[in-house]
């Protein structure tokens, strides 16, 4: 491996920066976009359940808010829910966007990496047959061993700028369809708590929830 490194000159330290970073990136972001952790399936039951029984004191509004990031959406409609619709929307877009922000993060990265790494190769390229050509015009076509030498750097740098980007796209598009998939998800439940509180507010306008009002409040 140190051979195939050392032949192909100066622009394979970049290439395999850029590796690093696209391995780095693609582990933390398969760690961190896991659904269970961005989304919680129940954990909207579970909020409505708090609501409905008198339960969502600010304890509970702290640990739905800390303990994801589709709880950070929630609390935000449910903190601004007497406000009406409109501006509990307007909340809940708010703190979406910041929550759609981070789950991206580190996605532009990993996309540079997956184009440059192709130009860096194609750069290694045209270095390697300058130096063939260089090569020709100095000594001829009877060396071969330096011919040979600058036709191999060119490959090789090819062959490792292409090794990075094909991984480093494939894993760019399948976490930013992940990302998608997750913010229509968050999207649909966070529909569901406007629907569902502002309903059950027009239907039920003499029922208090004093334990959830002395949550928001505070």
């Amino acid at each position: 491996m140190f051979e195939l490194v050392q032949a192909g000159g100066w622009l394979m330290i970049p290439i395999l920066l850029c590796s690093v970073v696209a391995a780095g990136i693609s582990v933390e972001r398969f760690w961190t976009l896991r659904a269970e952790q961005v989304a919680p399936r129940d954990l909207l039951t579970q909020v409505w359940t708090w609501i409905r029984n008198n339960e969502m004191d600010s304890s509970r509004l702290r640990e739905v808010k800390s303990g994801s990031p589709l709880g950070q959406i929630l609390a935000a409609g449910i903190t601004s829910h007497r406000r009406g619709r409109d501006l509990m929307k307007e909340s809940i877009e708010e703190v979406a966007n910041h929550v759609v922000h981070e789950l991206e993060r580190y996605l532009n990265t990993l996309g540079t990496v997956a184009a440059i790494t192709p130009l860096l190769g194609l750069l290694g390229t045209v270095i390697g047959m300058i130096k063939v050509f260089t090569a020709i015009q100095l000594e001829g076509t009877g060396n071969a061993a330096v011919l040979a030498g600058g036709i191999s750097e060119a490959l090789i740098t090819t062959a490792a700028g292409l090794t990075v980007a094909i991984p480093s796209l494939f894993f760019h598009r399948y976490f930013q369809r992940k990302v998608d998939e997750l913010v229509i998800y968050m999207e649909q439940e966070a529909l569901k708590l406007v629907e569902v509180l502002n309903t059950d507010r027009t239907d039920n306008a003499d029922v208090k929830h004093p334990a959830m009002a002395q949550a928001i409040n505070r």
